[in-house]
């Protein structure tokens, strides 16, 4: 169906907060990838929206921040549905449990689809087991029409530990830009980095530093690596992108190991893919993870992977093949594989290729937004 762009369809994509991470890249990804005739977009954030907005490049796309403080608080649901009557959306999207609350008042409002979609595992609830998470699930069951898991591990949880009938639950990946993150004919030199000898082989990882994150246990990996294997000295180095509380930790941890000058730490960086072209391996050590769009960003950009085996890894991941699961939190673990890696070039290098073959084969941008295009024009027809 083709709509004028006045009768295009309006979807509310509705997140906790609009700003750096891998659930907003994706909601970045999608809108801009979704045909402009076919519907119109708005982004609420139930808190804040900042500068990173300003990777969606469409110029028709609204955003609203709320300003809600922390926390499930019932004087946010008038003030919602008082939106969504103005708004008239066709569809409200929400994600993760921190925006789950909005199906209530966008169906007292009658917006006719309410999609939730589930991008990862809650904080304090890496595994699923929290029998709160999945009350809270249950309880808003009836106002929501659809779901979509981002990994056949999220799937099963609604299905198998929260209840839902599989016949509403969707499971789609999210997309990678296969032009934006390329590979590099030869390993790039990162602005500001100091480790630009050619002789170098460069570990690193990009992500926000929280817990979940578990960066600390990359540091640990690095330091148990060199204390293995010696020589690696001369040439292993450690870059890792990002900014938070563990980053002053992991920094710590180094200093204390005589290793600080082999690790570059530069906090928040923009140039992602510039980044990923100058690396040589790429290492994700999160406690918990949905669909991880770093990973499919460094196999895109042609890198080997080391992962923690959670959530959605070990779907993008072909072990032995692209990279390598780990156990989480096993420091011991992960340095034998950046020290296999490290050793054997050629490994690595064929790892990386395999996993771009397999990026462009499976989880290519196209693919994500055909999946959500064919779900939104399916709900709204039914």
């Amino acid at each position: 169906m083709r709509h004028t762009l006045e009768s295009r369809p309006l979807i509310a994509h509705v997140l906790f907060c609009f700003a750096v991470g891998g659930l907003e890249n994706g909601v970045v990804n999608l809108i801009n990838h979704l045909p402009r005739d076919r519907y119109r977009h708005v982004v609420i954030s139930l808190t804040q929206i900042t500068d990173f907005k300003r990777r969606i490049v469409r110029d028709d796309v609204t955003f609203i921040a709320l300003e809600k403080k922390a926390g499930h608080t019932l004087w946010i649901y008038p003030r919602l549905w008082r939106l969504f009557r103005r708004l008239r959306p066709a569809i409200v999207h929400s994600r993760n449990l921190a925006a789950l609350e909005v199906v209530v008042p966008a169906w007292a409002a009658g917006v006719p689809v309410r999609i939730h979609g589930e991008h990862g595992r809650d904080v304090g609830d890496f595994d699923g087991s929290s029998k709160k998470g999945q009350w809270l699930r249950r309880l808003y069951r009836p106002f929501v029409t659809h779901y979509i898991a981002l990994s056949r591990d999220l799937g099963d949880y609604l299905t198998c530990r929260v209840g839902m009938s599989p016949s509403r639950v969707a499971q789609i990946y999210n997309g990678v830009d296969v032009q934006r993150f390329h590979p590099a004919k030869q390993r790039q030199a990162i602005e500001g980095c100091p480790f630009s000898d050619a002789a170098c082989w460069l570990v690193g990882t990009v992500g926000r530093m929280q817990i979940v994150k578990d960066q600390t246990t990359l540091a640990a990996a690095f330091i148990r690596a060199l204390a293995v294997f010696p020589d690696l000295g001369a040439r292993l180095r450690l870059v890792m992108i990002g900014e938070g509380p563990l980053r002053a930790r992991a920094q710590a941890m180094l200093e204390e190991a005589g290793l600080a000058a082999l690790a570059w730490l530069p906090g928040e960086r923009d140039d992602v893919p510039e980044i990923l072209r100058g690396l040589d391996c790429f290492v994700l050590p999160s406690l918990a993870e949905g669909v991880s769009n770093t990973i499919l960003e460094a196999m895109a950009s042609g890198l080997p992977v080391i992962a923690t085996n959670v959530g959605g890894n070990g779907e993008l991941i072909e072990a032995g093949v692209t990279g390598e699961l780990v156990t989480v939190a096993d420091p011991e673990a992960m340095a034998r594989q950046i020290v296999a890696l490290a050793t054997d070039p050629q490994r690595a290098r064929l790892a990386g290729l395999a996993g771009r073959a397999r990026v462009e084969q499976q989880f290519s941008l196209q693919a994500m937004s055909q999946g959500y295009q064919g779900l939104y024009d399916r709900l709204l027809t039914s």
